[in-house]
């Protein structure tokens, strides 16, 4: 799956948000999406298929973590696009000065 069909969704980006903040175990993630195991485990494979996130067995439990090299090729294919909104933002900044 491309890496901008797998950001698409509202929810596997919501998995990757908590992730940066810390690692999570599955339940953790149940938790905190309000979505039930067999839900969030499915987003969980997506992502670990695509390489986004990888896991570790803790005891009986499994830890999620953010892998973030995948979205280096987001990153990539966005940059000159960047360039073109930091022109048009400076435009408007300028714009929005000149009228005060």
């Amino acid at each position: 799956m491309p890496i901008f069909e797998i950001l698409a969704d509202p929810t596997r980006r919501r998995v990757l948000d908590l992730l940066l903040e810390e690692e999570h175990t599955v339940n953790e993630l149940v938790d905190a999406l309000g979505m039930n195991q067999p839900a969030v485990s499915k987003q969980l494979r997506i992502l670990r298929d695509a390489g986004l996130v990888q896991s570790r067995i803790d005891a009986q439990r499994r830890v999620y973590t953010l892998s973030p090299a995948p979205l280096a090729e987001a990153d990539a294919w966005l940059t000159p696009y960047r360039r073109f909104w930091r022109g048009r933002l400076a435009s408007l900044q300028r714009h929005l000065a000149s009228d005060s």
